[in-house]
């Protein structure tokens, strides 16, 4: 085997992104909330950083910082200029914008001023939001255990009858069902528990409320929600036990031929079935509603024109303290605690300067999405325009990827109501004239032709292709169908309205 070496050269173009471009590209991308997070860790892990409202009487440059007696928050930097410790320095810094920050003499306000600070009444303002904010978030909500411990309490049961319906409710899940079979728990009890006793434990949980509780399965949930007073009961525990398959796909003339019962009947007796609970359990668990800060608010204002604001309410205000920055202009200050101070002063300057930026584009951004979808906001979602985001990074220039880190989770509060940023863009196609309309205007014309079609012979997605297109909207049947879905509308055979 013969071993050889050779050089060779190759061309190659790469990008290499600077450190600063990396953090304004994240800035940019995150929501308020995202954001607010963001600063708030910056101002924990960068001295220099200070808050406006923030009750700190050392922005002004401290003559005790001056003569070397640092004060707890300026640790970091007498840790920086212990010799005995490793500094590594970053030399890939953007040095003229250190320099250009340094030679602000005057002009200090771009970074840091004391008349920034808000007065005291607004601090009060924020104070009392927060606290009402407090005030009017929800108390915990009774768990279920607790529901049927109260309900124990009324039970005339010998106290071992009683611990068993706790040990069964303590097996409990959030929907409600029993989620351990019997079989184990008394089997792995210490001491072992008997069937009968388990079983007489479990019928007296399944009669407290809510109804459905301590079932062991879907079906066995809703039949105990079957009451002596429950209209047409026989019907209903009938189609429970043999028939749900059967009314998920619509098929009551099976049902009717099956059980003799009139189909009239057995349509009321499907009403009653639609208001059981499947998951009793379920109504003592607090429901995670996710919470939607608009990033961008649009108004309409007086001349019928629309404004574009962003929401700062929720941003710290941040500058860069006076008092480090005359620390590290102090000419007798040690070389490494200035070079420390260099790289966390460059840091902030960063950090403020990207969240400007991020302002800037999201407004830029915004105002030209809200050019293109004028008739959106003027007349509703079926007026929205097709519009790729191509078109807006064309149009406020930029890079398409800096429009769609703008846009990522970023929701817009407007007269129309709270969308995501992301709403206003789509594709299309051509009308029969050659007019480019959405896809979004097609979904709505879609729902338009389904409500109004005759119930009785529903239109099938064929047919629905057929409608549309009669309105000027050429499109696929498949397309059609995945539309259909998307918008969690049945079949034509699910959406059919048996009569005798």
């Amino acid at each position: 085997m013969r071993l050889d070496t050779h050089f060779s050269q190759r061309m190659e173009q790469k990008m290499i992104l600077a450190p600063r471009m990396i953090q304004s590209m994240e800035i940019l991308q995150l929501a308020v909330l995202a954001l607010q997070e963001r600063i708030e860790q910056e101002l924990q892990e960068n001295p220099v950083l200070e808050l406006n409202g923030a009750d700190d009487d050392d922005v002004a440059p401290n003559d005790d910082a001056m003569d070397g007696s640092l004060d707890p928050v300026a640790e970091d930097l007498a840790e920086a200029s212990n010799p005995e410790r490793e500094l590594v320095i970053d030399k890939e810094g953007d040095e003229q914008d250190f320099d250009r920050l340094m030679a602000m003499n005057e002009d200090w306000s771009n970074h840091f001023n004391e008349e920034h600070r808000p007065s005291s009444n607004r601090v009060d303002e924020d104070m009392d939001k927060r606290h009402d904010a407090m005030g009017n978030m929800a108390a915990r909500p009774q768990s279920l255990q607790d529901h049927l411990g109260d309900q124990l309490a009324f039970l005339d049961l010998p106290d071992e009858d009683l611990e068993l319906i706790r040990l069964l409710s303590s097996h409990i899940d959030e929907r409600g069902y029993l989620a351990t079979p019997l079989e184990d728990l008394a089997r792995n009890n210490d001491p072992p528990i008997s069937m009968p006793d388990l079983e007489l434990a479990l019928a007296r949980l399944q009669d407290l409320e809510p109804r459905g509780v301590g079932a062991r399965e879907y079906k066995e949930c809703l039949l105990l929600q079957v009451t002596t007073e429950t209209p047409h009961r026989e019907v209903v525990r009938a189609l429970i036990v043999s028939h749900l398959e059967d009314i998920q796909h619509n098929r009551l003339p099976v049902i009717q031929k099956r059980t003799g019962y009139d189909l009239h009947t057995i349509q009321e007796a499907i009403e009653i079935l639609k208001h059981l609970d499947p998951k009793p359990g379920s109504r003592f668990t607090a429901e995670h509603v996710p919470y939607v800060t608009p990033d961008i608010i649009v108004e309409r204002n007086e001349d019928d024109q629309y404004d574009v604001r962003l929401v700062d309410d929720w941003t710290p205000n941040i500058y860069i303290s006076r008092r480090y920055i005359e620390l590290y202009r102090d000419k007798a200050a040690d070389p490494k605690a200035k070079e420390f101070l260099k790289r966390k002063i460059q840091s902030a300057q960063w950090l403020i300067e990207a969240i400007e930026q991020r302002r800037n584009t999201l407004m830029k951004v915004t105002r030209a999405i809200i050019e293109h979808q004028r008739a959106f906001l003027d007349s509703g979602p079926e007026h929205i325009e097709p519009l790729k985001m191509q078109q807006i990074a064309d149009q406020v220039g930029v890079h398409v990827t800096t429009v769609s880190r703008a846009v990522d989770d970023k929701w817009v509060q407007t007269p129309r109501g709270i969308f995501s940023l992301k709403r206003f863009f789509g594709g299309g196609t051509q009308t029969a004239t050659g007019e480019e309309v959405a896809w979004e205007t097609i979904k709505q014309k879609l729902l338009e032709i389904i409500d109004n079609e005759d119930k009785s012979d529903p239109l099938s997605d064929e047919d629905l292709v057929n409608k549309l297109s009669e309105t000027g909207y050429p499109v696929a049947r498949r397309t059609v169908t995945k539309y259909r879905k998307t918008l969690a509308i049945a079949s034509s055979r699910q959406r059919k309205v048996w009569t005798e």
